[in-house]
């Protein structure tokens, strides 16, 4: 793992212990469709369905996304199980997010 993939799940994790994570598919939806996400993180290794799910979404409520780690490494991070989608709602965590993986939409 490189310095840039370091430094962005240690920032999840921070954001997850500030509050700023809706954790797993469901309640990442539920924050993008409301307004409280500023971030969608999607695993690299989610399913092609829910990929296609959240590109929309997120294309459609002009909310960012990245594509980033494993479902498995992102549980980790935040404490908790395998999880494919993290929507974070911390505004300014979220823009050092975008910042350090260069890429978002």
């Amino acid at each position: 793992m490189n310095r840039s993939d370091e430094k962005l799940y240690g920032l999840i994790s921070l954001a997850m212990k500030a509050g700023g994570i809706a954790a797993g598919s469901f309640a990442a939806e539920q924050a993008v469709k409301g307004g409280q996400a500023f971030l969608l993180i999607l695993a690299e290794d989610a399913s092609d369905n829910t990929k296609k799910k959240f590109n929309n979404s997120c294309a459609y409520y002009h909310v960012p996304l990245i594509e980033f780690g494993e479902k498995e490494k992102l549980g980790h991070s935040i404490g908790k199980e395998e999880r494919s989608a993290l929507a974070v709602t911390n505004e300014s965590l979220a823009g050092a997010m975008r910042k350090n993986k260069q890429g978002g939409r």
